[in-house]
């Protein structure tokens, strides 16, 4: 019989940082909202939540990185929006926020959860931010816990 590794949902005792941005803040305080509800309704402490805002998605890494390196965290959480416009702004950021973000998680060993949410309009990022498609900052909490809990027993 195989070994089968699965962590829980589990947030107590373990404490978390957020990432987000000021830019689209009308979207990202609603992912904001989302992820704090998850960490607490899965028994993180308010006090165990630190967030950090950040001008825009670019800057997200950086901030990431600090965060994850002080090695007070149980994982890091990202929450941003970047919509697609006219030029291809939106492809250099998303592009470089995804790979950097992952970058600090493979160097650290602490989570690093993408959820920045990458759009082609604003619709869309309202519908992912707590309307149709639910709220993905609520989500990639849910991940955050589990993963910390994951590379807990690993």
């Amino acid at each position: 019989m195989p070994t089968i590794i699965e962590a829980s949902y589990d947030a107590k005792g373990k404490s978390f940082a957020i990432v987000a941005t000021r830019w689209n803040e009308f979207i990202v305080d609603k992912l904001v909202e989302g992820a704090v509800d998850c960490l607490t309704r899965h028994g993180a402490d308010d006090k165990n939540i630190t967030i950090v805002y950040c001008p825009g998605s670019y800057e997200i890494p950086l901030v990431t990185k600090k965060l994850a390196a002080s090695n007070k965290y149980s994982a890091v959480i990202t929450l941003g929006a970047v919509i697609r416009g006219a030029t291809s702004h939106y492809d250099l950021v998303a592009g470089a926020v995804a790979s950097g973000v992952a970058q600090v998680g493979m160097e650290t060993g602490i989570p690093c959860l993408f959820g920045v949410l990458t759009t082609d309009t604003i619709e869309q990022a309202i519908e992912r931010a707590g309307t149709k498609a639910g709220n993905k900052g609520f989500e990639v909490a849910q991940a955050a816990i589990e993963m910390a809990n994951l590379i807990k027993q690993l």
